[in-house]
């Protein structure tokens, strides 16, 4: 194997995903990183390819293919059978070195990160951990800055290069990696325009998952690519799986979504148990925003913002919140936006389908029994 030279941009070409499996079932976030993997590497005019570690798990990388990957990169081996950190960086820095990515994109699952700043130091190359939005085309990611940011039109449309050890970079090829700062107070975007591969961790609900197509399914190729992996390299062992059952509330699945904010205060249990009802009736859960979660007054999976859960639901009632711009980013591609808050000027209004000025205590029993009502209805 030649040397690998990190800093030889030209070598590098085509855009990879990690595709996480466990027990011989991909994740959800693979399809999401697959998809936005796709129109990624088409803006960069490569190809896309998906990169699946396990054993005995080649009969997964065709799905893979439906949902974009033009080629599917399998490493078997009895030792990948369960995830160890040792083994999985192992493999993947080695097969990175030799084929050379020019991105490499992994979900921020809890595998995910931790493999990914393993990987990136042992290929002294930079990474952007949580990210919430991906761009190579300058013009696309512009439109972007002039919808989510604060920024004057002009400063962002005289956005073409950087400052890199003192001299101006053009970052028009450059994968331009969104995420929250500052405790999500602040969106940073980082470009990484001296190392390959480019690597991003993505926060998993955040990406889109396209539709899947069978014929692209049928068209993936799969490779099997050279690599050693031996006990040696390995300092754990998987001695036994546990799993425990815990009652999380699925955010990003739901299509019906309550959330309370900051409104619900003057009676926390009270407000909680309108927005259960409500979410009842809706066949939905129960949301909050941060100002609720750090209160202590419901646990962190039901968190809906940049530094909680993406949410994409066809209906999102908001009760109570005002509409930070941290809340706005996690929930404003809702299908349908219902708000609920006494502040007429609250930033919630200004992306809400309906907007109700009241006092959610009395306007969400209202809401409840009209849904009750209308559906008795039928």
């Amino acid at each position: 194997m030649a040397t690998f030279n990190n800093t030889d941009l030209a070598a590098f070409k085509d855009v990879w995903v990690f595709c996480e499996q466990r027990q011989g079932k991909l994740m959800p976030t693979d399809f999401e990183l697959i998809s936005e993997g796709r129109r990624l590497a088409n803006e960069l005019g490569v190809n896309l390819c998906g990169l699946l570690l396990g054993d005995n798990v080649e009969g997964l990388a065709k799905e893979l293919g439906g949902y974009g990957a033009d080629k599917v990169y399998v490493c078997e081996h009895p030792l990948l059978k369960d995830y160890t950190t040792d083994a999985y960086a192992h493999v993947i820095c080695q097969v990175i070195e030799e084929l050379k990515p020019e991105a490499f994109l992994i979900g921020a699952t809890n595998i995910g990160r931790d493999l990914g700043p393993r990987c990136a130091a042992r290929l002294h190359t930079g990474l952007c951990a949580d990210c919430t939005h991906l761009d190579v085309d300058m013009g696309i990611y512009k439109g972007f800055l002039k919808e989510a940011s604060t920024l004057p039109e002009a400063k962002i449309d005289g956005l073409n290069s950087a400052m890199v050890l003192g001299e101006k970079h053009d970052v028009s090829r450059d994968l331009k990696m969104t995420r929250p700062a500052f405790g999500g107070h602040l969106m940073a975007t980082i470009i990484c325009p001296r190392f390959r591969p480019t690597m991003a961790t993505v926060r998993p609900g955040v990406m889109k998952k396209a539709p899947f197509d069978q014929a692209k399914a049928d068209a993936c190729v799969i490779e099997k690519p050279a690599f050693t992996l031996t006990e040696a390299d390995i300092q754990t062992e998987v001695v036994e799986t546990v799993k425990a059952a815990k009652k999380l509330v699925d955010l990003i699945g739901a299509d019906f979504i309550v959330s309370c904010g900051r409104g619900i205060s003057k009676d926390v249990e009270g407000g909680i148990k309108l927005a259960e009802e409500l979410a009842a009736e809706l066949g939905g859960v129960v949301g909050g925003s941060r100002a609720v979660i750090d209160s202590g007054w419901m646990t962190a999976d039901h968190q809906v913002g940049q530094t909680g859960k993406t949410v994409h639901p066809k209906v999102y009632v908001a009760l109570g919140i005002s509409g930070a711009i941290q809340h706005k980013a996690g929930m404003q591609d809702s299908e349908c936006i219902i708000a609920v808050n006494k502040n007429e000027t609250a930033p919630i209004f200004e992306i809400a389908d309906y907007g109700i000025v009241g006092d959610l205590f009395k306007v969400t029993p209202l809401l409840t029994e009209a849904i009750r009502a209308a559906k008795a209805a039928k």
